[in-house]
C-alpha cells in the first residue's frame, strides 16, 4: 500500500518523536528522578513504566508512543512526558514540534537548572555568568551577561543559542573583537561535543539551522576541525561600556557533555569598573520598566 505525502510526513515526525524520546529516557538516571536505581537494568537510563510512572500516563500508551504508533498526543501529555524526562528549554521545543503541539507553557523556567544555580547566577553579578549546555543552548543567564553581547531578553527562548547569535545576529558579532577566530573555534567545539550525539534530532537540527541560515557557517563547519573547551581571556566591545577583559571559567553542574555555568571575571580593573556601571545600566533600565523587580532570566 502506498502511502500519501501527508502520511509519509507523518510517520517520519513520529519515528524521529520516537528515537528522541528513547535517547532522552535513556540519559535520565533512576536517581536523579528519586527513583531506587534497582538492578539488572539491561539499557541505562529509566525504563518505559518508570516514564509512564512519572509522567501519570498509561504504560502500554507510553510504549505505543515509543514504537512511532499513529497515536493521539495531546499538549497536556507531552508537558507530563517533558517534565518527567527532565528536559531542557530546546528539548522541550523540540519535542512539541516533532508531536505537531503546542506548547501550553512556552516560556516556562527550564527545569534544568536547579534554584541554587540561579541564586549562584545572581551573587555572581556584575560579573556575567549562564547556564550553557553542550549545544550552547543558553538556559538561564543573569542581568549583566543578558547584556554583555545583545539583549538575550528581547531574543526568542529558541534563538538563545550562542552558536546561532555568533553566525547570524549582528549586535552579537559586533560585540565579539577577534569574530573569526572565536566562530571556528566555537564550530570545532560544537563538532566535539556533538560526537556523542550525532544521532539525536536535537543537535542534527542545530547543525541543519545553522546551515541553512549561514554561508559562513557551512565553510568553517566543512573544516572537520574539533577542540576541546578551553579558557583563556576574551575580549568584548559591549555597545554601552566599551571594550571588556574577561577571563571565563566553566563549573560542570552535570556531566562533562552537560550543562556548565560559564562565569566571565574581569582581566583587569578597568574592565571590572566598566561591569560595575553595566550592572547600573541594567538596572536603571529594569528598574524603567517595572519599578521595584529584578530576576535571573531562565
Amino acid at each position: 500500500m502506498t502511502l500519501s505525502v501527508a502520511e509519509n510526513a507523518g510517520s517520519v515526525r513520529r519515528q524521529e518523536l520516537a528515537a528522541f524520546l528513547r535517547s532522552r529516557r535513556e540519559r535520565v538516571s533512576p536517581e536523579q528522578v528519586g527513583l531506587a536505581p534497582g538492578s539488572r537494568r539491561r539499557t541505562p537510563g529509566l525504563r518505559r513504566e518508570e516514564v509512564a510512572q512519572l509522567a501519570a500516563v498509561g504504560v502500554t500508551w507510553y510504549t505505543w508512543l515509543e514504537q512511532a504508533r499513529n497515536i493521539n498526543v495531546s499538549a497536556q501529555v507531552l508537558d507530563a512526558v517533558a517534565r518527567a524526562l527532565r528536559l531542557d528549554r530546546a528539548e522541550r521545543t523540540h519535542l512539541f514540534a516533532l508531536a505537531g503541539q503546542t506548547d501550553p507553557e512556552p516560556g516556562r523556567e527550564c527545569p534544568g537548572v536547579s534554584e541554587p544555580v540561579l541564586a549562584m547566577l545572581r551573587q555572581l553579578e556584575p560579573f556575567p555568568a549562564c547556564v550553557q549546555n553542550g549545544r550552547f543552548d543558553v538556559l538561564a543567564y543573569n542581568s549583566t551577561f543578558g547584556r554583555l553581547m545583545c539583549d538575550m531578553d528581547a531574543l526568542a527562548p529558541e534563538d538563545r543559542n550562542c552558536m546561532w547569535l555568533a553566525f547570524t545576529h549582528p549586535g552579537y558579532r559586533a560585540s565579539v573583537v577577534d569574530l573569526e577566530e572565536t566562530v571556528a573555534l566555537m564550530a570545532a567545539k560544537l563538532r566535539a561535543a556533538m560526537a556523542g550525539h550525532v544521532a539525536e534530532p536535537t543537535w542534527k537540527a542545530l547543525v541543519r539551522r545553522l546551515s541553512d541560515a549561514s554561508p559562513e557557517f557551512r565553510e568553517v563547519w566543512a573544516r572537520q576541525e574539533v577542540v576541546r573547551p578551553t579558557l583563556g581571556t576574551r575580549l568584548y566591545r559591549q555597545e554601552q561600556v566599551g571594550l571588556l577583559r574577561l577571563f571565563c571559567t566553566h563549573l560542570w553542574t552535570g556531566p562533562s557533555d552537560g550543562p556548565r555555568l560559564l562565569a566571565y571575571t574581569p582581566a583587569d580593573e578597568e574592565t571590572r569598573v566598566r561591569l560595575e556601571r553595566l550592572q547600573e545600566l541594567v538596572r536603571a533600565d529594569a528598574q524603567r520598566a517595572a519599578p521595584g523587580t529584578g530576576a535571573v532570566a531562565a
